[in-house]
């Protein structure tokens, strides 16, 4: 989250009462992540986030919101997008996309162990299963075709070592693409980016997944691989932490029990999932954008994180079925 648009009380106000949410008590503006304009607020009637859309279009957005709405009905501990007089839960503020969501009750947990991980995991199987039936289909905006875009845009910025290692992995996962292993892998909905801080615990309990404007239909397994390279690692060297991982995809396997080419194909869906974090990261650090209390990633920590998932040796873990 940031700000990148400026949005006054007043405003806020206005949108609020839209909404028939009540009487606006504070206004903050939110200071983690880097892509939309969030902010927090506070009114009479209970705690949102209001969300500017600074590079999703009008036309993108419905994808993310109804499948919001969509998890929400099903059960699955989401924001709620708050809907105006006529039913419309996307809105526009200072000519710009927006919604207005429940805020979900807890606090990250940035220092994950196993029960949390095999929370997450458990979480995520059924918000998978949940989203079978959505009707709407829109492609994962920074899958692969955005790799192949932005790899040419940030080679620039790196040295002969990285820039080899990008290129190869990017032709490693064009060729991984075209093969019958993948191409039969479940798919659906996904969040695409559900990182620690993109989850809610209150206390020990999950108290649920928000920020979905990654979302897309893409594989299943990308979903885990992502949540897997962030939950289940060593910060300081982006080492797999077996015991986390082992939970993590046990409790999710308990809920939807994985597929033979899934579980085969693991290893080359983490290293998916790191290029991917790692692409995005060099482009939003050199090529950032201006906003007040933007704060870009390190894109270190993924060139690491790839490295060693392209040496298995380095990280050894392999799921073993309870």
């Amino acid at each position: 989250m940031a700000v990148f648009t400026d949005v006054t009380p007043q405003e806020a106000q206005s949108l609020l009462d839209t909404l028939n949410l009540g009487t606006l008590q504070l206004l903050k503006g939110a200071t983690s992540g880097i892509e939309n304009t969030n902010y927090f607020v506070t009114t009479d009637r209970g705690e949102y986030v209001l969300t500017l859309f600074e590079r999703l279009s009008f036309e993108q957005l419905p994808f993310y919101l109804h499948l919001m709405d969509h998890l929400a009905r099903r059960g699955i501990p989401v924001p709620a997008p708050q809907p105006d007089q006529r039913g419309e839960i996307l809105l526009s503020l200072k000519g710009k996309p927006a919604a207005v969501v429940t805020r979900l009750k807890g606090a990250n947990q940035l220092s994950p162990g196993p029960a949390e991980c095999a929370q997450v995991g458990a979480m995520l199987a059924r918000m998978h299963l949940a989203g079978r039936d959505y009707p709407h289909e829109q492609p994962n905006l920074r899958g692969l075709a955005w790799w192949t875009d932005t790899v040419p845009v940030v080679r620039p910025f790196l040295s002969a070592d990285q820039a080899t290692m990008i290129d190869d992995e990017l032709a490693f996962q064009q060729a991984l693409a075209q093969q019958a292993p993948y191409q039969a892998l479940p798919r659906g909905p996904i969040h695409a980016d559900l990182f620690r801080d993109n989850v809610m615990f209150d206390g020990p309990q999950l108290g649920g997944f928000f920020d979905f404007y990654f979302a897309g239909f893409d594989t299943w397994l990308f979903d885990i691989a992502v949540c897997l390279n962030d939950w289940c690692i060593e910060l300081s060297t982006g080492a797999l932490d077996a015991q986390r991982a082992q939970a993590f995809v046990a409790a999710y396997d308990a809920e939807r029990r994985l597929t033979d080419d899934e579980l085969g194909l693991m290893p080359a869906l983490l290293r998916a999932a790191a290029l991917r974090f790692w692409t995005s990261r060099l482009w939003d650090f050199h090529l950032p954008r201006q906003a007040s209390m933007l704060q870009a990633h390190d894109p270190a920590h993924f060139e690491r994180v790839l490295r060693l998932r392209r040496h298995p040796a380095a990280s050894a873990w392999h799921y073993q079925r309870p």
